[in-house]
């Protein structure tokens, strides 16, 4: 399956003026739960979907109460600098949609 599937949201925002923050929230505490347990997402996944090095992933977490994993990453631009394409960070999300997740 892909991750867009099986996942109720999936995004992305700043996280300050250099860094991304990726969301990916589920609906189902078991899908959620066979995911942290699986290890079927880890900052590996984010760092090949985004195909930057693993130790450029900061903060990755698993968030129990809200079913949701999260992770940081170094912008490749500031938000608003010259070449930025996405002031708000909201569109760097696509990457995470094609997830192969083996469910």
């Amino acid at each position: 399956m892909r991750l867009y599937e099986i996942a109720r949201t999936i995004r992305s925002k700043n996280a300050g003026a250099f860094m991304i923050t990726v969301e990916i929230i589920f609906d189902s505490p078991e899908i959620y739960q066979k995911i942290k347990r699986g290890g079927l997402i880890s900052s590996s996944t984010i760092s090949k979907a985004y195909n930057i090095p693993e130790n450029s992933i900061e903060g990755f977490v698993y968030y129990d109460p809200g079913l949701g994993i999260k992770a940081n990453f170094r912008r490749d631009h500031p938000s608003g600098g010259p070449g930025e394409t996405d002031v708000y960070g909201c569109q760097q999300y696509a990457p995470l949609l094609h997830i192969e997740i083996d469910y």
